[in-house]
């Protein structure tokens, strides 16, 4: 047999976290102080759900010099994210019980995020500013992101990730697989986009199932959640705060002057140690 691979983890293993915001899962590495970088190699392993742990996205939490602390991302098929809305929550609450704070600074690839803790324990988090002009989401080309010239004529917005959402009549009758599999490939998207098909229940509320790039069908995500709460208000159909229904539960998301705050729950499922298995010989 050849040698373990290195990935950076020390030899009696690598601690890790589970945690899930509304079904939507994720292992948390903390880097914090152990500087530790994943390769693509390590992520697909660890995401497997048969013979690995399994989650949608790896979070790994690293030091940062202007704030508390700082997230990276990758998506279960080993590529990387500048951003992940139900992480970055579930590391805010993981971090307010830590520290006892009520409010956290986020570095991340998208920008420098703030999460809060109400008196109820609720954690929020701003995810920042849509992006709304095609070359920030980005698109392949100058085009109106209101109605994307695609069947169905969807909205594009980027939330540090791209976002494609469909407004239908039924939700629970999209063959979402189908949608969400062809259009995130789209050549529309040079980076690839999750994918969306939303109903609007009622101003203040809307249902919502999710295709993610890199890993299929989830049964939540925060930053589609916020993105498709954006194209809805842009659209005229809600107001600018909604509750969004999605396959694993709800979540609150208001579009205000300092950027889109998402608040839902957040759990902290088991902590335990990955070790990587040989590489077996060729």
């Amino acid at each position: 047999m050849r040698p373990m691979p290195d990935h950076g983890t020390p030899s009696a293993g690598l601690p890790f976290m589970k945690m899930h915001g509304l079904g939507n899962d994720f292992v948390v590495i903390d880097a914090r102080r152990a500087a530790m970088r994943p390769d693509a190699a390590l992520v697909t392993q660890m995401a497997d759900r048969h013979r690995g742990v399994g989650f949608d996205q790896l979070a790994v939490m690293q030091p940062a010099a202007g704030a508390d602390l700082r997230l990276a991302f990758w998506n279960a098929d080993g590529t990387p994210s500048a951003a992940c809305g139900n992480a970055t929550r579930c590391i805010a609450a993981h971090v307010f019980q830590e520290i006892g704070a009520k409010v956290l600074s986020i570095e991340t690839d998208r920008g420098l995020l703030h999460a809060v803790r109400s008196a109820s324990g609720a954690v929020s988090v701003n995810m920042g500013h849509p992006q709304t002009d095609w070359e920030d989401i980005p698109l392949s080309h100058a085009m109106d992101t209101l109605e994307l010239p695609i069947e169905g004529a969807p909205t594009a917005t980027g939330m540090g990730n791209p976002h494609c959402t469909f407004f239908v009549a039924d939700a629970e009758a999209v063959d979402l697989a189908a949608i969400g599999r062809a259009h995130e490939l789209h050549p529309l998207f040079p980076r690839r986009t999750n994918v969306q098909v939303a109903s609007v229940i009622a101003p203040d509320r809307i249902r919502m199932r999710v295709w993610e790039r890199g890993t299929g069908i989830t049964l939540a995500s925060g930053s589609s959640s916020c993105a498709t709460a954006v194209a809805a208000h842009r659209r005229g159909l809600t107001s600018r705060e909604v509750t969004v229904v999605l396959d694993g539960g709800e979540l609150t998301v208001r579009w205000a002057d300092d950027g889109v705050w998402m608040t839902g729950p957040t759990a902290h499922v088991f902590s335990g140690v990955w070790h990587v298995a040989p590489v077996a010989a060729g």
